[in-house]
């Protein structure tokens, strides 16, 4: 497995948030994370991705341990993510914020190139790539923050709910890129709240409620149990 968590405790201050948590991601996969607001996704993918400390478990990228990796040493092994809200410079261009993605120096000297493929994934971006981000639509800022992240040129792009505040045709479209972030060799980790969506582009998907895994499995077979269709898709 690229990416493999075992029995993670994750929290703020004296409260844990995230209980004996386990999961995998191989390479080339999209593995979802559904689950209700206050479930702990975003407290587990921060961990993952480095801006928290676990507080107890495993967490090994391509065999290494991360936990003994400082948080600004996740990207140079290979981790970049896609932050709940964007999180982008605002006044700052699109470039701009861009170019902050291939801050490492392997990432830097493939600049040029790493720009031609995310303007050939979003060509928009290209049209405003001298217009200051905050400028432009919700949708269009999303793509930017999935560019930034591809800048770094990563093995696992980790997605903290992208289709938050965007409308339904947006929505649509952001999968669709999910998708092709795959298929340019890219595994995918995705914590998302429209379930249908979520599982529509995963291999697999783990339901986390309360801080815990409750269930995993292969997406149809998840749709198929009555607790995560009443509880998810209300029927």
């Amino acid at each position: 497995m690229l990416l493999e968590a075992r029995h993670l405790h994750v929290g703020y201050g004296d409260a844990t948030a995230v209980w004996d948590v386990s999961l995998a991601v191989d390479a080339g996969e999209i593995v979802s994370v559904i689950g209700p607001n206050g479930a702990g996704k975003t407290t587990l993918i921060n961990a993952i991705a480095g801006l928290l400390r676990c507080r107890r478990g495993e967490l090994r990228f391509d065999g290494v341990d991360m936990t003994a990796v400082r948080p600004h040493g996740y990207c140079s092994h290979g981790i970049a993510l896609v932050p709940e809200g964007r999180r982008l410079f605002s006044k700052m261009s699109v470039e701009e914020n861009l170019e902050l993605g291939c801050y490492l120096r392997a990432a830097r000297a493939q600049r040029e190139r790493s720009l031609e493929r995310v303007y050939t994934l979003f060509p928009i971006l290209r049209d405003k790539r001298r217009q200051p981000a905050g400028e432009l639509s919700g949708g269009q800022q999303q793509m930017v923050a999935i560019a930034r992240a591809l800048m770094a040129r990563p093995r696992i792009v980790l997605f903290d709910e992208p289709s938050l505040g965007l409308a339904p045709t947006v929505v649509d479209a952001m999968f669709e890129v999910i998708g092709r972030v795959r298929g340019e060799g890219a595994a995918v980790l995705l914590v998302e709240q429209n379930v249908l969506k979520a599982l529509e582009v995963a291999d697999r998907a783990y339901v986390l409620e309360q801080g815990r895994i409750v269930s995993e499995g292969a997406p149809g077979d998840l749709l198929k149990q009555p607790h995560i269709r009443e509880a998810y898709l209300g029927v």
